[in-house]
């Protein structure tokens, strides 16, 4: 399987601000980062999309989310040359960000065999978990995007086009499918669900912000549940009071022309409790009346039928028909 990262990329990542410089960088990191010295307006990803995709809180903390990624500190020499493999070229001098110029300067070449200006390669098939691990943070950090918005999670890598496919099989040998697509010429190695992202960052050692962005997705989903019963709880009490003024104003009808007091006392009886009590369900209604439910939907819908025939038209159902009062 082809490498990833010894390709020069052509399209240059960014993120935002990382964290405090970490003790004992050597000065060089200020040479690795001075092509990053242009303030970057936008807070581009690497497909030139928003760093986070969204304004003030969001794109703070997807910055944290990157500085503390960045700080992550390999104990393994493996994991290090894999994290500085996963950079590519922004571990040789072509770091967009401060925070990713300063970790290829903690990483370093760690054999006198490597120089500081090749990209290392790394062989995935052969590497352990840890060390795979280790070269997603990295390639996370040069060429990775997160989004947050209100309703969804959004994370991508912006790679060779030829190599989206290559990433994509990656992702998915270790349960982490991913979808690819080609956009303005870019290979584009996407996930769109929550659960994906938050399992990829967990592997990749995020860890406070991790627990944070999790706390965010509940918090999320229970106000969406929340909104959903409340607009329901909306929707029945209009169709309740809908349904109310409609019988009262069937029942003002029948009364008006004397035809109520021609109908059974159950039906009545339903007329004098609706309109005791306009804001009643019909479970109450038949509580009151010690009747059935249906009873009284039935008895209501009768008024509402005669209500819509003038006092001497043609009845809408022959007088030898049941009613459908209760009782």
């Amino acid at each position: 399987m082809r490498s990833l990262e010894a390709r020069p990329s052509a399209y240059p990542p960014s993120d935002g601000p990382g964290p405090t410089r970490h003790p004992g960088s050597p000065d060089r990191a200020g040479s690795l980062a001075r092509s990053s010295a242009r303030p970057d307006r936008r807070h581009a990803g690497p497909g030139g999309r928003g760093a986070g995709g969204s304004a003030g809180p969001e794109r703070e903390f997807v910055a944290a989310i990157r500085g503390e990624l960045a700080s992550v500190e390999p104990t393994r020499a493996c994991c290090r040359i894999a994290e500085r493999a996963g950079l590519g070229t922004a571990a040789t001098g072509e770091a967009h960000s401060p925070v990713v110029a300063r970790l290829a300067v903690r990483l370093g070449p760690r054999s006198d065999a490597m120089s500081a200006e090749t990209p290392v390669a790394f062989d995935w098939d052969s590497a352990a978990d840890h060390c795979r691990m280790s070269w997603l943070r990295g390639l996370f950090l040069a060429r990775g995007s997160l989004s947050l918005g209100a309703t969804r999670t959004h994370l991508e890598f912006v790679v060779q086009p030829a190599d989206a496919a290559v990433l994509a099989g990656r992702l998915a040998s270790i349960g982490l499918p991913a979808a690819t697509r080609l956009r303005r010429g870019r290979g584009v190695v996407t996930w769109k669900s929550a659960d994906r992202v938050a399992a990829f960052l967990r592997g990749v050692g995020a860890g406070p912000s991790l627990l944070e962005l999790e706390a965010r997705g509940v918090a999320r989903t229970l106000r969406g549940d929340l909104n959903r019963l409340l607009n329901a709880e909306a929707a029945n009490l209009e169709r309740a009071v809908g349904a109310s003024a409609r019988q009262l104003q069937a029942i003002a009808i029948l009364a008006g022309d004397g035809r109520l007091a021609e109908e059974r006392e159950a039906v009545r009886a339903v007329a004098r409790a609706r309109r005791a009590s306009p804001d009643a369900t019909l479970g109450e209604l038949a509580g009151d009346l010690d009747v059935t439910r249906s009873s009284v939907q039935r008895a209501l819908e009768r008024i509402e039928r005669l209500a819509l025939h003038p006092a001497g038209a043609d009845a809408p159902f022959g007088p030898g028909r049941d009613q459908a009062g209760p009782g």
